[in-house]
């Protein structure tokens, strides 16, 4: 679901190097080289810099969206170069071979890989549908209060040019903290979604995520239920908005935003549509399951091997969904790791990337009140009291929401609420963003300059006119 992790890379540096002749004057500035990992490149780019004979550095990962990754020990022998980076659990050595280049290794989770760098920016990934301004329509800077969460929400408003009233959408981002325009991987898919959207006559609201940007509140402690509050209040802001058709106000969710959408419209059923973009239909639990099988037998995990690792996580997330103790729930979910751990070989668990650190991690993911709460719940009771104008999507390279689990789901849901009015489509060849793909892959967003499908923007922008005419 949205969200990702950082793959392999998340590398700062602070370095100091020297050349015989020059020596810090060569290193300082910044240096890229490509990663090739599980069939795609992902760019990584050092900025070096030295402040009173200290060389420090910073590392991003533009095709994973992560910027200023820390380093905490950088050493420089001759002409050989050592940096020590904890937030990846990795290092990087390379040795200075000219005034541009540096041949060197990054070693993260038992793996060793080439990654040459040379000197200057890496090129700016193309983002050919981002719009540029001046839009011809008005957008303007609003502040929402969430009373019942005692927070204001900043987020953007466009409306089209005209008397109006129009017909308007609220726009619910996906898991993880995310800015308004759903800002992933160099993407900014709700800047284009909006656009695209108000160019077609709606006013769109979109909004930073509570904790994000300049909206108030934590996100390290909402659920799922706490962003329905959020959005409820941006759904009443809007239906008051002068210039908006209170009577034509929908939502449009994106994976955990459809959870959100379809939360927000059981509770108000003057919504006037709702759009769910890969959003799931079964229970948290067995979604990341079917999630977890999609993105590992992809990047090539054997059968038997995946069944075990499946089985694993399986009877994590029922712990984690039902326990209501949080500690016994940790000590659960560490002994099913420690015991299964056993039963996988070295050459397993070095595939899975299975060591004492990945447990750490999954025991904490595990432990947090967004995932505990996003394990047990089912979306089939939600949807199953949609009666307005339903549209659900997902692309058949989805790895993260797989459209053959949750579009039957979802469409049985909306049969049993008695819904007529409702819209299920497979888009073709398009991932978890809706992006025209090859793999499906997480890693392969960044990659693609296309931030979202022309067909995708189209068949929602075609369906939502078409409902509120």
């Amino acid at each position: 679901m949205k969200k990702y992790f950082l793959f392999i890379v998340s590398t700062i540096l602070t370095t100091g190097i020297c050349l015989a002749q020059q020596p810090t004057q060569t290193i300082v500035g910044s240096w890229n080289g490509v990663l090739q990992v599980a069939g795609t490149k992902l760019r990584l780019v050092f900025h070096i810099s030295n402040t009173n004979d200290t060389l420090t550095a910073t590392m991003d990962s533009p095709d994973q969206g992560a910027k200023g990754i820390p380093v905490s020990t950088v050493k420089l022998v001759q002409d050989s170069l050592y940096l020590d980076i904890p937030m990846i659990r990795g290092s990087y050595a390379g040795k200075i071979t000219g005034p541009e280049t540096i041949d060197g290794y990054l070693k993260q989770g038992g793996q060793t890989m080439h990654i040459p760098l040379t000197k200057g920016e890496a090129a700016v990934a193309k983002r050919p549908q981002e719009p540029a301004k001046p839009y011809p329509y008005q957008e303007t800077e609003v502040t929402i209060a969430n009373k019942t969460a005692g927070i204001d929400l900043a987020g953007t408003l466009t409306m089209p040019q005209g008397k109006g009233p129009f017909p308007a959408v609220v726009l619910i981002t996906g898991s993880g903290p995310q800015d308004r325009d759903q800002t992933i991987m160099g993407h900014k898919p709700f800047l284009v979604l909006a656009d695209h959207l108000t160019r077609q006559g709606f006013a769109v609201l979109r909004l930073d995520d509570r904790g994000v940007g300049k909206s108030g509140g934590n996100f390290a402690t909402a659920t799922t239920d706490d962003f329905t509050t959020d959005i409820e209040a941006a759904y009443s802001y809007l239906k008051n908005y002068k210039g908006i058709n209170p009577k034509k106000v929908g939502l449009l969710g994106h994976s955990e935003g459809a959870l959100v959408a379809a939360k927000v419209a059981a509770n108000h059923p003057t919504a006037a549509f709702v759009v769910l973009m890969a959003g799931s239909a079964v229970p948290g639990t067995e979604l990341l399951v079917a999630q977890n099988e999609a993105l590992l037998k992809t990047a090539g995990v054997p059968q038997e091997t995946l069944q075990k690792y499946l089985q694993l996580r399986k009877a994590q997330f029922d712990v984690a969904a039902t326990e209501p103790d949080l500690f016994k729930a940790a000590t659960a979910i560490r002994e099913l790791e420690q015991r299964a751990k056993a039963s996988f070989t070295e050459q397993e668990q070095k595939q899975l990337g299975l060591t004492p650190q990945s447990e750490q991690a999954i025991v904490a993911q595990l432990s947090s009140p967004w995932m505990r709460n996003f394990l047990k719940y089912n979306p089939a009771p939600t949807l199953q009291k949609l009666k307005m104008p339903v549209l659900a999507l997902n692309g058949t390279k989805d790895l993260q929401v797989p459209y053959q689990q949750n579009l039957p789901a979802t469409e049985k849901a909306l049969k049993a609420a008695g819904n007529k009015n409702y819209s299920i489509k497979e888009l073709p060849n398009l991932n978890h963003l809706f992006q025209t793909a090859t793999t499906g892959m997480v890693t392969e967003y960044g990659q693609l300059e296309e931030t979202i499908a022309p067909v995708a923007l189209e068949t929602v922008s075609k369906w939502m006119k078409e409902v509120v005419k």
